[in-house]
């Protein structure tokens, strides 16, 4: 069942312990994340927590919401995220029966989308309380800075709504917010972001740029932000399919745009085609580094409204683990589907925590023909989020992609780094430090699948070791008759000892 306010996923999740409430006295500067760092640590991601007591501000901050499997299969209203893997793969490719009347049942699964668009409110508790003019000061907002060199504060939970000034398409994303003054904050966008295209577009009309901004609300709102679309496509449409229930917005008290009607916070305003980008500050990114400094369009605020006694709603970034960590996995895990409907070879992908969830991709595929490996790494760098993989490595179908040490034994089996390393370059990560020029970089592919022999010159490849599953299943059904303690997996660390 799909969660309309932050106060009732945030009441589940105390309920059922995965919430803890923090009632000590706390500092937004550096302290809320460094407790914040320490829980994430977890191998399970660690409790999400609503800080109670803020110094300055008379919000409670919530953090690491979305930060474990368990709570974001909470926000999906699944068992496991498989399930809405299987409700996407069943979209876009559903079984397609011989009669008519089979036919006609297909109908419903089809209308999915179409019948789960925003549903547009009258009122809506997100504007209880509307400031406008003098009255609005982010000032009264928690005031949080995450790492030492950043010299302001930042918004890093903003749905970021914009319009496509020519097509009329909606898009929510998610980019940090820099508090510049009591109505004014830089957007921290970079060219590749679609709200900074739509941005751009709107400058050219020699227009003003209308930006909503909301807080809280249903939290897959928050996984939205972070989901591939395709540029043409509104999020909120595809958020309505995910929880099987339309959207609610209502309009906007200042701007012409629409705004979660759930939400905790929304901050309304304008960005100036007239005003030049201003230099943003330094601040601790997803990469686990400080972002470049860039120059930053900046949005003078018009309106903030607001539920009565709402929650600000906050993540911390850095080196996974992390929140950000558990939502990319749910993501990957939806969007095989459509991955494998442009790469149909692939068998599974996988963004390593290793690489940040960005900067590593690995890929098994079913392989029938020479130079397949090569199509895939092309592929991969093709589609939107996963062109900013610096390194892809593609392996044989049936390697566990997230046992790294499987993968890399078959990097170093299977790979000549004559034949099978190719290097290209393109499109990179705006946030990414090491590149030499800001959004563009090298790209390196790795090939470690079995080769064919038009690939080896017709050198004979050799088979992998096994042993015969009937055999394997013998000494599982006969260990305790060996009486040399338990059996032992890659994952034990001491060695069976005589019992």
């Amino acid at each position: 069942m799909p969660y309309d306010h932050l106060a009732d996923f945030l009441s589940d999740l105390h309920d059922s312990g995965e919430l803890i409430r923090v009632v000590a006295e706390v500092d937004p500067v550096l302290e809320i994340a460094a407790i914040t760092d320490r829980i994430t640590q977890s191998a399970d991601g660690g409790p999400a927590l609503l800080f109670e007591n803020v110094k300055q501000t008379a919000l409670p901050v919530a953090v690491n919401l979305l930060g474990s499997e368990k709570r974001m299969c909470r926000a999906l209203g699944v068992a496991d995220v498989e399930e809405v893997a299987h409700r996407v793969a069943g979209l876009i490719r559903p079984a397609l029966p011989d009669g008519w009347l089979e036919k006609l049942k297909l109908l419903p699964q089809f209308s999915q989308l179409t019948n789960l668009p925003p549903k547009t409110v009258a009122t809506a508790i997100s504007q209880q309380v509307v400031k406008v003019g003098r009255d609005i000061d982010l000032g009264e907002l928690p005031q949080l800075h995450c790492r030492p060199k950043e010299t302001a504060p930042f918004i890093t939970r903003g749905q970021i709504h914009t319009v496509d000034p020519v097509t009329g398409t909606r898009h929510v994303g998610n980019v940090p917010l820099e508090i510049r003054g009591a109505t004014s904050a830089l957007v921290h966008w970079t060219p590749h972001d679609v709200g900074f295209q739509n941005f751009r577009k709107t400058c050219q009309l020699g227009k003003q740029t209308p930006v909503a901004v909301s807080l809280g609300g249903d939290p897959l709102l928050d996984f939205i932000c972070t989901l591939p679309l395709p540029a043409d496509s509104d999020p909120l449409v595809f958020g309505g399919f995910l929880r099987d229930k339309n959207i609610e917005v209502v309009a906007c008290r200042s701007v012409e745009l629409q705004a979660p009607a759930h939400a905790e916070i929304v901050l309304e305003g304008y960005i100036d085609a007239l005003q030049e980008l201003q230099p943003g500050s330094e601040f601790g990114s997803r990469t686990g580094f400080y972002a470049p400094r860039m120059p930053r369009p900046l949005l003078q605020l018009t309106a903030l409204t607001h539920r009565a006694n709402p929650v600000f709603p906050t993540t911390v970034f850095g080196q996974p683990p992390r929140e950000e960590f558990w939502m990319n996995r749910a993501v990957q895990r939806i969007f095989r589907p459509l991955i494998k409907l442009f790469l149909p070879e692939i068998e599974d992908f996988h963004l390593p925590r290793s690489g940040a969830g960005r900067n590593i991709c690995i890929v098994s595929i079913n392989k029938t023909y020479p130079q397949q490996a090569r199509k895939v790494m092309n592929g991969i760098w093709s589609l939107n989020q996963l062109m900013y993989s610096k390194l892809v490595v593609v392996v044989d179908a049936g390697v566990d992609l997230h046992n790294e040490e499987q993968v890399w034994f078959q990097v170093g089996a299977n790979l000549d780094p004559a034949r099978d390393v190719f290097q290209t370059s393109g499109p990179a990560d705006y946030l990414d430090h090491a590149n030499a020029i800001a959004g563009t970089g090298a790209k390196i592919g790795l090939d470690a699948t079995t080769k064919f022999p038009e690939e080896t010159q017709s050198r004979a490849w050799p088979a992998q070791l096994d042993m015969p599953q009937e055999i394997v299943d013998l000494i599982e059904r006969r260990w305790p008759d060996y009486k040399i303690g338990k059996i032992p997996t890659r994952e034990d660390k001491n060695p069976p000892q005589n019992g």
